[in-house]
């Protein structure tokens, strides 16, 4: 009798403590791991189509979440990107655009308020680990915006003085010749140079072991957690454990060591109990960088690749988990951007935006599987210094008169970049997104209504953001970049 007693107390006891642990977590603010890809293309993962290589983990997430078919990176290049997705604005509007260079002494400026800074105030623990491309000096590197704990590049790993295919270094003063080493920033100081293609191949696997070792340490802690890869840009690196591994070559590669990285941090989660209270997200800044051949990604059938406003510049994938909030195994194709991320992290967490004007909406709704909303009417493809080159309402695109380089023509292989051969658009062309996601067909003459509706939206924006394609330099609402004087 006292065995009996003793053990319907001690298993009362073991309910209680589940119990009030269970509690506990349903009680704290989610965690957030946010991994950004470089040049991964929209047909990169196994659930978009991929082929030559697979991608068990993204696909595994995807199938625990929903994965999106109409979302859009804020530009289709580096640091706008990226700018817009830490900002929840068009890049311009923070006078941010195309990308940043090591000879470059401007930066995302610090009174705007990031992802990072928004978590902070609310007592996150805040990492970044990979590529940041917001300005390199150090008034501009992520400590000064809102990260607690920084390793990684500052710029692309091609802006260093070595040839990105044999490895050796370049004439000083010819191209890259020209650019200082490149530096790994730990905190905001050099660490050490990534001064070889076997120095890039380590890239990946040291995010990833830096991501597992902050949420190994910050278990009892809110944290946010940003991972954007190095890879796949080029020059292409993957470590011994995955080179040669998939039927696509060493893009292939790349990409399977990339899903490893992502089934890695995951089963940190997991063994920290943390999996359910997490909301996980992965994306990429912008699509393939076609002019690279066999070292670039697919944009799964969409038009052009990087540096266009094209379809396959900025159409990119887009995977978020968020357990007992988001429906498992859902496709959402509703318009969703980067800049999106801002305003609904902050809503979900109950943060606070600064009073700076964003562009971003809050997408929960699509998030928690309510289709039937549709936050978000426009998405504007905006490219360059300051150039309004297309913009999309509901299932409706119109392209407008642009100039830009095509990588489709003769791509090189090998890690060898081919020439950019110089395309114009005229006259505006108009296309069904829903019926032809890869821009084929221009129906302008069928639908004048249209371009009528769709023209509304952009003197909208070119009144307040500006369009050079009409001499337009800047709109009534932009701020300013940050800048080192002197």
């Amino acid at each position: 009798m006292r065995k009996f007693m003793l053990l319907i107390f001690m298993s009362s006891v073991l309910l209680n403590n589940c119990s009030q642990s269970k509690q506990k977590q349903n009680n704290k603010k989610p965690n957030v791991v946010l991994i950004l890809i470089d040049d991964e293309g929209y047909g990169d993962i196994g659930c978009y189509g991929a082929t030559g290589f697979q991608t068990p983990n993204l696909d595994h997430i995807a199938s625990q979440g929903m994965r999106f078919t109409n979302y859009y990176a804020a530009q289709p290049v580096c640091s706008a990107s990226r700018a817009g997705l830490l900002t929840g604005c068009y890049p311009n509007r923070i006078g941010l655009t195309g990308a940043l260079f090591p000879r470059d002494t401007i930066g995302m400026n610090t009174s705007e308020l990031t992802i990072a800074e928004m978590f902070k105030d609310q007592n996150y623990a805040t990492a970044c680990f990979g590529k940041w491309h917001l300005g390199w000096q150090k008034e501009f590197l992520p400590l000064q915006h809102g990260f607690d704990e920084f390793v990684g590049l500052p710029y692309s790993n091609d802006m260093w003085p070595y040839d990105n295919v044999t490895g050796e270094k370049l004439p000083k003063g010819r191209g890259r010749g020209s650019y200082p080493e490149l530096p790994l920033i730990v905190g905001n100081g050099i660490s050490e140079t990534i001064s070889s293609l076997k120095d890039q191949d380590k890239l990946t696997t040291l995010y990833t072991e830096k991501a597992v070792d902050f949420i190994n340490r910050n278990k009892d802690n809110p944290f946010f957690l940003y991972v954007p890869h190095t890879m796949g840009h080029v020059p292409l690196g993957v470590s011994e454990k995955f080179r040669g591994k998939s039927k696509h070559g060493l893009y292939g590669d790349v990409m399977m060591e990339i899903d490893w990285s992502v089934g890695e941090i995951n089963k940190a989660l997991k063994q920290n109990n943390l999996e359910d209270n997490t909301i996980f997200i992965f994306t990429s800044d912008n699509g393939p960088w076609l002019s690279y051949g066999n070292h670039a990604g697919s944009t799964g059938g969409l038009r052009e690749g990087k540096f266009t406003s094209w379809e396959g510049g900025q159409r990119v994938p887009f995977i978020i988990r968020w357990p007992g909030n988001s429906p498992e195994g859902t496709v959402c194709n509703k318009l969703a951007s980067a800049i999106d991320l801002l305003p609904t992290l902050t809503s979900i967490t109950n943060g606070k935006l600064s009073n700076n004007k964003i562009d971003g909406v809050d997408i929960t709704s699509l998030w928690k599987g309510d289709f039937e909303a549709s936050p978000r009417e426009t998405i504007l493809y905006y490219f360059g210094k300051n150039h309004l080159n297309g913009v999309r309402k509901g299932n409706w695109k119109l392209v407008l008169p642009h100039t830009y380089g095509s990588a489709n023509i003769k791509p090189r292989n090998d890690g060898y970049r081919a020439r950019k051969v110089k395309m114009t658009i005229d006259q505006p062309e108009l296309y069904n997104m829903m019926r032809d996601p890869g821009e084929r067909i221009n129906v302008i003459e069928s639908y004048p209504e249209k371009v009528l509706e769709l023209m509304e939206v952009v003197e909208q924006y070119r009144k307040e953001l500006g369009d050079l394609n009409v001499g337009i330099a800047k709109g009534s609402e932009n701020r300013k970049i940050g800048k080192i004087e002197g």
